[in-house]
């Protein structure tokens, strides 16, 4: 059920009424046993995936920008290396 419909493992545990650490167990069990058999991706899968992954490189170029603007408004800050200097 775990596997099959990717719902929590608390939320099936608590529906079967077995404890959550027993089935985390024998979930990570059968995906050990099974790796490599997962069906490949849904054409609607992979262009999540292709969502997510832009959106993660947008957001690491947005860090990369406000660390760098950080760094020059403030540089007492960067030549402190902590967080507590405020400019």
């Amino acid at each position: 059920m775990v596997i099959e419909t990717s719902r929590p493992i608390a939320r099936v545990a608590k529906e079967l009424g077995i404890n959550e650490g027993t089935l985390g167990s024998w979930v990570s069990a059968c995906r050990r046993e099974h790796a490599g058999e997962e069906p490949p991706l849904t054409v609607k899968e992979r262009a999540r995936l292709r969502e997510l992954e832009r959106e993660t490189r947008e957001q690491r170029m947005e860090l990369e920008f406000l660390k760098k603007a950080a760094a020059y408004v403030c540089p007492e800050r960067q030549m402190a290396g902590r967080v507590g200097v405020i400019c």
